[in-house]
């Protein structure tokens, strides 16, 4: 009964995508063909993926999306494509980053543009529902759990994080206390004045050194003794997962393509150096959190109700 529920799913997901890039794609098609709106803060809605080029990852992500539905078997080509296609669409919307980081922090710049910001959250929807898709085609190829995706045997659960986890998580504070090094090597003096980056380096430092560490030890599963009201009970998955992976693959995709455009000559006020060393760090963050979050993922999560595993 698994394969056709996996299937029904598979379609609405397929629907989902398709429905998407005729809505966005065909605003991304007006503004090729005619006059795109001025962007104030950034000077555009999307990194990269401007103009003819923005229509075009459109159009690939709904021929993968039908190609994925309707493909029987595991083509790791095919899957790898559209999860290529899904990162180019996280990275177009990179800027949302620090954008969502200084509506949290309520350190929103003043030249916030709104349509750039519906746009950006546009991009990452369709980024959303096309790694869903490839997701299913996956698990239904592949032969695992249409609803948990295990292909592990029952009672092979780890309850200790992998040593490559924890690693990683050590990698991402050293990343995080570099970035501030370098900062401090170069001064203070030519910190971007804009709120939004400004919040951005504040949410980083704040939980780019607990978090990381939460993810691999116990007191990220449980609270610990000096909290208060909140001692010894069960910490929520979400709480950690949610940044975790938001800020982790949030984190790679904006200061990668910060790199790509320093690879490309873009001028900064900022010397060349300081910018591959801070960019650098922050991806190996934005990477650790991410291999961080995956191991916690995998650890914590309860018994599949469909395969029991």
């Amino acid at each position: 009964m698994a394969t056709p529920i996996a299937r029904r799913t598979g379609h609405g997901l397929t629907y989902a995508v398709l429905g998407w890039a005729v809505a966005y794609g065909g605003v991304r098609l007006a503004w090729a063909v005619g006059e795109a709106p001025e962007f104030r803060q950034f000077g555009s809605d999307l990194l990269g993926f401007t103009g003819w080029r923005s229509v075009a990852l459109c159009l690939a992500a709904a021929v993968l999306a039908v190609a994925l539905d309707r493909t029987p078997t595991w083509r790791p080509v095919l899957a790898g494509v559209a999860w290529a296609v899904t990162g180019a669409l996280v990275a177009a919307a990179a800027i949302l980053l620090p954008e969502l980081v200084g509506l949290l922090l309520f350190t929103v710049s003043p030249d916030f543009d709104l349509t750039a910001f519906a746009s950006r959250l546009g991009c990452v929807t369709g980024a959303a529902l096309l790694g869903l898709a490839t997701s299913r085609y996956q698990r239904r190829t592949r032969g695992d759990c249409p609803e948990c995706c295990r292909t592990v045997r029952p009672g092979h659960r780890r309850a200790v994080p992998a040593r490559w986890a924890r690693w990683a998580a050590y990698a991402a504070v050293a990343g995080l206390v570099v970035r501030f090094a370098a900062q401090v090597a170069v001064g203070f003096d030519g910190l971007i004045q804009d709120a939004s980056v400004i919040g951005l380096e504040v949410g980083l430092l704040l939980a780019g050194g607990l978090l990381p560490l939460a993810l691999v030890h116990g007191w990220g599963e449980v609270w610990p003794g000096w909290v208060p009201l909140l001692a010894g009970r069960t910490i929520p998955r979400l709480l950690l997962l949610v940044p975790g992976f938001g800020l982790g693959v949030g984190i790679v995709a904006y200061f990668g393509m910060g790199l790509a455009q320093l690879l490309s000559g873009s001028v900064s006020e900022f010397s060349d150096t300081f910018l591959w060393v801070a960019m650098s760090a922050y991806c190996v963050l934005g990477l650790g959190l991410v291999a961080g979050s995956s191991d916690y993922h995998l650890r914590t999560r309860g018994a599949c109700g469909a395969c029991g595993r």
